[in-house]
């Protein structure tokens, strides 16, 4: 089982208590990790990696989605890896950090008719998947990084995110 030390930082309000993110972040990072080792062949280190996961909020998310990405919009997730990562190479001793905003998780669980922790759950495996160099930049990457996404989320019993949808 690949090891992981999941640092949280709650940075903004209406998120559940820190030991509630904690508990589910563990559940949902290890089951990824655990995933990718057993049946993608990614390495880990012998050490644990670490994971920074912020729970932010829209105004917090839009100001470093502007800054990082160009974009002055909030999104949902945001990923940045501390080291450049291609899928299966092995990681060093720090991961990278997973940025999530609140209010567009709600947004959007209420808009595709999911519960709230069932989105998060979703958006926590699509960061911690870009941290190890999965994209969806074309067709190609789309198909391989959302079809790894619906692999592991059933695993924890959740249904496929993008059924009857295009690889985005």
């Amino acid at each position: 089982m690949p090891k992981l030390d999941i640092q949280i930082a709650i940075e903004a309000e209406g998120w559940a208590q820190e030991a509630e993110l904690e508990s589910l972040a563990g559940k949902v990072l290890e089951t990824a990790a655990e995933y990718l080792r057993s049946e993608e062949k990614q390495l880990f280190p012998a050490m644990p990696i670490e994971v920074s996961l912020v729970f932010s909020n829209d105004e917090q998310v839009r100001a470093v989605n502007a800054e990082w990405r160009g974009q002055d919009k909030p999104t949902n997730v945001l990923s940045f890896p501390a080291f450049p990562l291609v899928p299966g190479g092995k990681p060093g001793p720090m991961l990278g950090d997973i940025i999530i905003a609140r209010e567009t998780v709600e947004r959007e669980a209420v808009d595709l008719e999911k519960s709230f922790t069932d989105h998060l759950t979703h958006l926590m495996v699509h960061g911690f998947l870009h941290l190890f160099g999965y994209d969806h930049m074309d067709g190609e990457e789309a198909e391989i990084m959302e079809s790894l996404e619906t692999r592991i989320l059933a695993s924890l019993g959740l249904s496929d995110p993008y059924a009857g949808q295009d690889p985005v």
